[in-house]
C-alpha cells in the first residue's frame, strides 16, 4: 500500500503530542499547521482523478527501489507531468497507480502486480512494498497511469537468512550538490554490473538556491525557474528541490539501476544542524523546517512504511541483513545528536568536547546497535553513517584541531561505540562514511595516538558526486593528512564513489573517480585498491 490507512491518526496524534512538548517554545502551532493538516483521510477518499485528464508524462522523475529483503523490496515513483511546478501539473486528487513485478525487462514472466494509490498530500508519491518474492533474485518493475507507463527499473532482493555463500556488492556514494557540477559518477554507477546494493550515505541534496543555469553546471537551456534560486525552508521548497535532483538523467539512470539504502546528513535539511539545534536558520522555526525536509525526504526515496516521519521526527535508523555474510546497521547521526561543541568547525577540544554523556547517536540508538551487534551472525558487520569516525589531524604539531561536526568533536560516543563493537565479539567491523567530499581509507586504531595499536575494523569514506566540484587527486593538506594520520592508507581529492566486494575471506574496496564535473561525460578509473582478510582488521594495498 501507498500510505496505511492509520497515517491520519497518527500523523495527527504526533501532532497533538508535538503540540503538548512544544508548547513553551512557540514552534507547536507551526509545526501542527506543517503536518497536523492536509493528510489523507481514507474514511472520507476523494473522487480519483481521471487519468485520462493526464495528458503529460506523469513519470518525469523517474522510478528507484530500496531497502531490500529476502523476500520483500520497496519501489517507488511520484507522479509529476509539470516537476517544476508545486503542485507538479496535478489537481488536488488521489490517482490510482498500477504496477507490474517481472522477471524479465518485457515482462513476459510477471511474478506480481497490483494497484495502489498515490495521495496528493504526499505529493503523488507511491511506495509499493510487493512481498513472497525470491531471495537473492534479479526482477524488473515500472508502474502506470492511464496510457502512460513508467521506465523500467531494475532490483533485486537479498539472500536468504542463512545464505553465505558467494559474494555481495555495494557501492557507497554521497554529497550530490546538483549547483557544483554534473551527477556523471552516478551514470558510471548506472553501468556497474551486479551491484546488491548502493548505500547513500548523506546529503543526497544541498539546501542553497540553484540558479537559473544550475551554478557551476552554467546549462543555459536548463532554464530553470526562479523559485529555486533560493534556499529551501518550507515543505513547497523541499518538494521542488526533490523535483530538480530527480530530473536529472544520471541519477535517475543509477536509481533504475539498483536498488538503494539510504541514511542522511544535514544538507537535506540544514548544513550542520544537531538534532532541534540549527546552524543557521531562526530557532523558533526550525522544528517546522526540519519536519518539512524530514516529509519531503520520506516522500522522494524508496523508505518502508516504518520510516514514515511522525510529527518532526523520522526514525531513520534500521537493521539489514543479506544472508549471512554481511549485516547493515544504517545509523542516522544527525537527528539525535548532541549539539557541536567549541563553536563547531575545526577547533582544539575543549573541556565540554570531552563530556562523557556527550552523544551522537542518542542513548535509544546506542543500545539498538549494541544489540544488535551482540545478535550479529554475520561474517562482516558494515555501518553506513554519515561522519568521520577515526581521529583525523590536518597539522603535524599540536594543539591539534579536530572536526567538531565529526566524531572528533564527540570522543565518548566514539568509545562507547568501539567498546560496544568489542564487548558484542564483532571482528570484522567495516565503517562506511560520506560527508567530506574526498576519498579515504583507513584503519580504525584501538588507540589512536599509538600507531601500532591494534586495528579493530576499518573506515571507508568516500568523496562526493559533485559537491565541491572537480577536485584534485592530491589535494593542498595531501601530504600533511598522511604524515599527521598514520592509520590512513590512502587519500583523494576527486569526485566518484567506492565498490565494495566481500566474501568469507575478505573485504575489498576500489575507489573510482572521475576528474571532472562541471562539464559532463568524464570517464571512471579505479584510482586505488585496498583489501581487509577476514578475521585481520586493516587496510592492505593491491
Amino acid at each position: 500500500m501507498t500510505q496505511p490507512s492509520s497515517a491520519d491518526s497518527e500523523y495527527r496524534a504526533a501532532a497533538r503530542k508535538l503540540c503538548r512538548r512544544r508548547l513553551l517554545t512557540g514552534t507547536a502551532a507551526t509545526v501542527t499547521l506543517a503536518l497536523g493538516t492536509n493528510l489523507p483521510r481514507p474514511a472520507h477518499a476523494a473522487a480519483k482523478l481521471d487519468p485520462a485528464r493526464i495528458n503529460k508524462d506523469p513519470f518525469t522523475l523517474g522510478v528507484a527501489s530500496g531497502d531490500p529483503l529476502p523476500d520483500s523490496v520497496v519501489l517507488w515513483t511520484r507522479l509529476a507531468p509539470d516537476p517544476y511546478e508545486p503542485d507538479s501539473g496535478l489537481d488536488r486528487k488521489p490517482v490510482a497507480v498500477t504496477w507490474e513485478l517481472a522477471h524479465d525487462q518485457r515482462f513476459k514472466r510477471k511474478v506480481r502486480s497490483g494497484s495502489t494509490t498515490a495521495h496528493p498530500e504526499f505529493h503523488h508519491s507511491v511506495h509499493v512494498v510487493p512481498e513472497g518474492l525470491s531471495p537473492r533474485t534479479r526482477y524488473y518493475y515500472r508502474f502506470r497511469v492511464g496510457s502512460w507507463t513508467s521506465p523500467t527499473g531494475r532490483t533485486r532482493t537479498s539472500p536468504a537468512a542463512g545464505d553465505a555463500s558467494g559474494s555481495l556488492r555495494f557501492a557507497a556514494v554521497s554529497c550530490q550538490a546538483y549547483h557544483d557540477g554534473y551527477f556523471t559518477a552516478l551514470r558510471h554507477l548506472a553501468q556497474e554490473g551486479d551491484v546488491d546494493a548502493v548505500l547513500h550515505l548523506g546529503d543526497y541534496l544541498y539546501e542553497y538556491a540553484v540558479d537559473a543555469h544550475g551554478g557551476d553546471r552554467a546549462d543555459p537551456s536548463l532554464e530553470l525557474p526562479d523559485r529555486f534560486n533560493k534556499e529551501t525552508v518550507t515543505l513547497e521548497d523541499y518538494r521542488l528541490r526533490y523535483s530538480l535532483y530527480h530530473r536529472d538523467p544520471d541519477l535517475q539512470a543509477a536509481h533504475a539501476a539498483h536498488p538503494w539504502i539510504v541514511t542522511w546528513d544535514d544538507h537535506e535539511v540544514e548544513n550542520n544542524y544537531a538534532d532541534e539545534i540549527p546552524d543557521g536558520s531562526p530557532p523558533e522555526a526550525f522544528l517546522a523546517r526540519r519536519a518539512a525536509a524530514y516529509r519531503a525526504y520520506y516522500e522522494n526515496l524508496p523508505l518502508r512504511p516504518p520510516q514514515q516521519p511522525s510529527g518532526s521526527s523520522l526514525q531513520l535508523y534500521r537493521r539489514l541483513h543479506f544472508g549471512k555474510l554481511a549485516q547493515l546497521d544504517i545509523l542516522d547521526g544527525r537527528q539525535h545528536r548532541d549539539d557541536q561543541s567549541a563553536g563547531d568547525g575545526w577547533q582544539v577540544p575543549t573541556a565540554e568536547t570531552g563530556r562523557p554523556d556527550r552523544t551522537m547517536l542518542g542513548t535509544t540508538q546506542e543500545r539498538w546497535l549494541e544489540d544488535g551487534w551482540k545478535n550479529s551472525k554475520a561474517v562482516w558487520n558494515l555501518v553506513p553513517q554519515q561522519t568521520v569516525l577515526s581521529r583525523r589531524r590536518n597539522r603535524t604539531t599540536g594543539p591539534f584541531p579536530l572536526s567538531m561536526d565529526a566524531w572528533d568533536g564527540y570522543p565518548a560516543a566514539r568509545r562507547r561505540f568501539l567498546e560496544a563493537a568489542r564487548t558484542a565479539g564483532v571482528k570484522n567491523l567495516a565503517v562506511l562514511t560520506g560527508d567530506v567530499h574526498v576519498h579515504y581509507a583507513m584503519d580504525i586504531k584501538e588507540d589512536f595516538d599509538d600507531s601500532g595499536s591494534r586495528s579493530v575494523g576499518v573506515e571507508l569514506v568516500t568523496t562526493s558526486v559533485a559537491s565541491g566540484g572537480d577536485g584534485v587527486a592530491k589535494p593542498g593538506d595531501w601530504q600533511t593528512f598522511l604524515d599527521a594520520n598514520p592509520h590512513m592508507k590512502f587519500y583523494d581529492g576527486r569526485r566518484g564513489y567506492v565498490l565494495l566486494t566481500l566474501d568469507q575471506r575478505q573485504l575489498r574496496a576500489d575507489y573510482r573517480t572521475v576528474d571532472v564535473v562541471t562539464r559532463p561525460g568524464a570517464p571512471v578509473t579505479t584510482a586505488a585498491s585496498f583489501v581487509s582478510r577476514a578475521g585481520d582488521p586493516g587496510l592492505q594495498p593491491l
